[in-house]
């Protein structure tokens, strides 16, 4: 089961799925509401959980921490 949205927290990772997509990012600042500004680990660059899930949902969507 996903971690909500609301639950995010600054400074900590995050394995983020979605629409086949696999992306690994850190929580770098809370931007309004549930939108974070996140940087990706493998590429270093800085987007918004809005941009990365601008097209939708998909039914593989998962979002969990990351302990290492």
């Amino acid at each position: 089961m996903p971690i909500a949205l609301d639950n995010l927290r600054i400074g900590r990772k995050y394995q983020l799925v979605n629409m086949g997509e696999i992306r690994q990012v850190v929580i770098v600042a809370r931007l309004r509401g549930t939108n974070f500004q996140v940087k990706d680990l493998d590429t270093l660059e800085l987007y918004t959980i809005e941009e990365l899930l601008q097209w939708g949902i998909g039914k593989d969507y998962d979002i969990d921490e990351i302990f290492r």
